[in-house]
């Protein structure tokens, strides 16, 4: 695994190309975000998908899925977004939301049959630089430690996720708290599945 430093204030733009090239080559990129350090890869390439939740032990039929986002014109491509539901996202992010809607038909094969994906726009300047410079989401899962915690410094990576992914973006610590898990599938009636550092708007 290779190790960029980038600079949330200053992102090396050479080195978020070193970034994307792997992603495109189906590799798995470590990355921090507004909650805390993330496993990503391609969320169009559905053998990198496979790879991510075989690693994580996700079963993609059965658990949520979700993908980071540029910003909400790249999420609306991927998941069916109301007005309403446009009216808080808009609202509420960039931030430390999950927001669970109806995913599109444009998905991978491994969301077919899923009702719902997960969509994320993080408040984290290399999290959204990633998605915007490889042109579409990001697959994205919390990286754990070998307690089931969240990992939130760069020095705590555990050894196995370090020799699965081909890059870890050296961003400096997260805030280390977990995103809400909004439930909006019905934009009229939100429910929070997960409480999170901000209230919703």
């Amino acid at each position: 695994m290779k190790t960029l430093r980038i600079y949330p204030s200053s992102i090396n733009e050479q080195y978020l190309d070193e970034a994307v090239r792997a992603l495109r080559d189906g590799g798995i990129v470590i990355y921090p975000t507004d909650s805390f350090y993330a496993l990503g890869c391609d969320a169009l390439d559905n053998r990198a998908i496979e790879a991510l939740c075989k690693f994580k032990g996700i079963d993609p039929r059965k658990e949520a899925l979700s993908v980071v986002a540029a910003d909400l014109s790249m999420a609306a491509e991927y998941a069916r977004i109301d007005n309403e539901a446009f009216r808080i996202l808009r609202t509420n992010l960039p931030g430390p939301f999950t927001f669970l809607l109806p995913a599109a038909t444009t998905l991978p094969k491994v969301f077919k049959g899923r009702r719902t994906v997960g969509i994320r726009i993080p408040e984290s300047p290399i999290a959204t630089a990633l998605a915007e410079r490889l042109g579409n989401p990001l697959l994205s899962t919390t990286l754990m430690d070998e307690d089931g915690e969240g990992v939130s410094s760069p020095l705590a990576v555990p050894a196995r996720a370090a020799s699965t992914a081909a890059i870890l973006i050296d961003g400096g610590d997260t805030p280390g708290r977990a995103t809400a898990i909004i439930d909006l599938t019905d934009s009229h009636d939100p429910i929070e599945l997960r409480e999170g550092p901000r209230e919703l708007q």
